[in-house]
Parts: C-alpha cells; sequence; structure tokens
C-alpha cells in the first residue's frame, strides 16, 4: 500500500480546505490525516491505493474554491498501517 506526505502552500488556511481534503480521502477510501501549519501551509499523510492517491493528489493540487494553491511538496513515505479512517487534526 502506498502512502504520501503532502505539504501544500498558498491560501490554504481559513478556506476550507482540511474539509475539502477530508471529503476527497474518504471519496477515495484512503486513511491518514490532515492538518494546519504553523507555517500557514496544510501538511497531509495519506495511505491507500495508488491509483486513489493519483486522484487525491490531484485534487489537493486544485483545492476548493476559495484556495490558491502556490506549492505542493510529495513525499513517497512508508506506509504504517496505524490509520482505521481519514481525520481532520
Amino acid at each position: 500500500m502506498p502512502a504520501r506526505r503532502f505539504r501544500i502552500h498558498g491560501r490554504v488556511q481559513g478556506v476550507g480546505f482540511r474539509m475539502f481534503t477530508f471529503d476527497a480521502a474518504v471519496r477515495e477510501g484512503l486513511t491518514g490525516w490532515v492538518r494546519n501549519r504553523e507555517d500557514g501551509g496544510v501538511e497531509i499523510v495519506a495511505e491507500g491505493g495508488a491509483e486513489s492517491l493519483e486522484r487525491f493528489e490531484r485534487a489537493v493540487r486544485h483545492g476548493p474554491p476559495r484556495a490558491r494553491v502556490e506549492q505542493v511538496a510529495v513525499e513517497i513515505v512508508l506506509p504504517s498501517g496505524d490509520f482505521l479512517d481519514f481525520s481532520v487534526r
């Protein structure tokens, strides 16, 4: 099972980005979490099928209507297998 860590920068806090991410993850059957970062960005850890992760990445690169995604850093990480669902932190 692949896993990815995303760091999203731009206008991504206060625009519904975490709930958008949650909805996209649930729709794709992914597990993991999303949280706001102190630097104004959003961090996501997601685990699941390769095709689901690809669709999820396309979604978060765009974001919700009020967001403006300027930079996305994607890191391949080892899956923990510890997540039962996807959560907003």
